[in-house]
């Protein structure tokens, strides 16, 4: 009983005190906002230009047909970006005028992948005419395609049923990626957490509550695991294609369960486009995982926003410790380096992209 008496009458006299001396005292800030500079003095190297010209495999340019490359360019350079791989390239008409705008200024710098359509998924020559306008978009100059993460979560045929990722009528189309040798990359499902209940324990908790339409659950649309077994056994099913899956495949925060898979699944790579806060935060892990798979990973940044690109190079370049991720409802906990060795980096930002990407230019890159 004392204690209950004892306690608010030290809370009320600290508040009095204090109000005494100017300084009102506010108790009811909301913790979204509670993001203090570190006090921490350590060493620091910001990194605004990687060490060694990279590859993005994980971009979107929208309009790439009619906007001015030569501004991409310029921030390319000041990057040291060798090559920007554009996932949006939608297919038909609009990938060749990409293509002719690209062709005609920068054919070296720049790559193109498709996109496939599931509307019309029902009609029964839906599979041979997309079959056909991946052949014709590859004549075109397309070198991967992209799958959306629409495709499980989102797409619907007529009945209103989801439609799956392995869904069969789709088949044809991975095994013609795997006749054409051009590479697949799909973006499955979203962080396992966006399905956990939204309380104290769900590590996204402040990305829930800044953007709760990303919330989910077992029936909207469907299991985590569910969707995510889908694009497994497309992977199985087609062993001479070669994947790669989006976002480290959302295994980030679980690098040996991931390192399993790839272990299983020999035609499955992985990008860590968006997902950079994983491995920042688990250097030594992250540093055993890049020596065992460094064949099997790619790098990628997904939105194109230059300056973020500066969290990454820190992240893969440096020793570090204890600096901010860039989009902190992502991710409120602190990145510390990992100094990848040469090889690896050079494996990630380059050489990796060279041998599963074709016909990039390998002479803007080092041996």
């Amino acid at each position: 009983m004392k204690r209950r008496i004892i306690i608010p009458l030290i809370v009320g006299l600290s508040q009095m005190l204090i109000a005494q001396r100017g300084q009102p005292l506010d108790i009811h800030m909301d913790f979204e906002l509670y993001d203090p500079p570190s006090t921490l003095v350590v060493p620091e190297h910001p990194t605004d230009h990687a060490k060694f010209p990279f590859i993005d495999v994980h971009s979107h340019q929208w309009n790439m047909d009619t906007q001015d490359l030569s501004v991409l360019a310029r921030q390319m350079d000041s990057l040291n970006m060798g090559v920007m791989v554009n996932l949006s390239g939608r297919g038909g008409a609009k990938l060749k005028a990409m293509m002719d705008n690209v062709n005609a200024h920068y054919p070296n710098r720049f790559v193109v992948f498709t996109n496939i359509n599931l509307e019309g998924i029902d009609e029964p020559d839906w599979t041979a005419k997309t079959v056909q306008q991946i052949e014709t978009d590859v004549k075109n100059g397309a070198k991967g395609l992209k799958i959306y993460k629409s495709q499980g979560m989102r797409n619907k045929d007529k009945a209103g049923n989801r439609i799956r990722i392995d869904d069969p009528r789709i088949d044809p189309v991975w095994e013609k990626c795997g006749e054409l040798g051009i590479p697949v990359l799909i973006h499955s499902a979203d962080p396992k957490s966006f399905w956990k209940p939204l309380d104290e324990k769900n590590e996204k908790w402040l990305e829930l509550k800044t953007h709760p339409g990303r919330k989910r659950s077992d029936t909207d649309p469907a299991p985590w695991d569910t969707i995510i077994a889908e694009q497994h056994h497309v992977f199985k099913k087609h062993p001479n294609t070669t994947f790669i899956a989006a976002h480290l495949d959302w295994y980030g925060q679980d690098l040996q369960k991931l390192g399993e898979l790839l272990d299983e699944m020999p035609n499955m790579n992985v990008g860590i486009a968006a997902v950079i806060y994983e491995l920042g935060r688990q250097p030594r892990m992250a540093n055993r995982f890049f020596e065992k798979y460094q064949d099997r990973v790619l790098f990628g940044k997904d939105s194109y926003h230059p300056k973020e690109y500066y969290t990454y190079f820190r992240v893969l370049e440096t020793d570090d410790e204890y600096f901010p991720y860039y989009k902190r409802y992502h991710a409120f906990w602190k990145m510390y380096g990992l100094d990848l060795p040469d090889e690896i980096l050079k494996k990630l930002y380059y050489k990796n992209a060279l041998r599963i990407i074709p016909g990039l230019d390998a002479s803007l890159f080092p041996e």
